[in-house]
């Protein structure tokens, strides 16, 4: 059936969830996956020379940009750890773009995927009323089949 699952995740709840059934799927098909995360890059090209005093917004941004990397660096941990547990051969991959969704198809495409598996939205805004703008881009852009797990909702939602 599958042979090679790509979850893309960005570590909200909902992309986890995504990467916890995107891995039982693997295990029962006998698939393997690799999971990646996306981050949105920034272009220190594009920053003019600095005065001491724009000197503490660079650091700043250097420091979110460590951040982003640690988190990136936990969530693909947490995720090859799990596919370890459950069994799945699981390779992980951080890729720098912009425009998620095309580093999406291309990993999809590059890596022989016959499966993208991943969360109705992530961490943007209105998630709760409209499909994410990652994955609907994902969906009407790409030739690989798409499986979207949504959020899980309570007894009293």
């Amino acid at each position: 059936m599958y042979r090679h699952i790509l979850i893309p995740t960005d570590g909200s709840e909902v992309a986890e969830h995504a990467v916890t059934n995107g891995l039982a799927l693997a295990k029962s098909v006998g698939a393997k996956v690799t999971v990646m995360i996306v981050e949105d890059p920034f272009d220190w090209l594009s920053v003019p020379e600095t005065r001491a005093s724009q000197r503490q917004s660079l650091e700043a941004l250097a420091k979110h940009n460590e951040q982003v990397q640690k988190h990136a660096a936990n969530v693909l941990s947490q995720a090859a750890d799990a596919a370890k547990q459950a069994g799945v051969p699981c390779d992980t991959m951080q890729v720098a773009n912009a425009r998620p969704y095309q580093a999406i198809i291309a990993a999809a495409s590059d890596r022989g995927s016959d499966l993208i598996v991943m969360g109705s939205h992530g961490r943007g805004g209105l998630s709760a009323v409209v499909l994410g703008s990652v994955t609907n881009k994902v969906l009407t852009h790409t030739k690989t089949p798409v499986l979207v797990y949504r959020r899980i909702r309570g007894p009293s939602s």
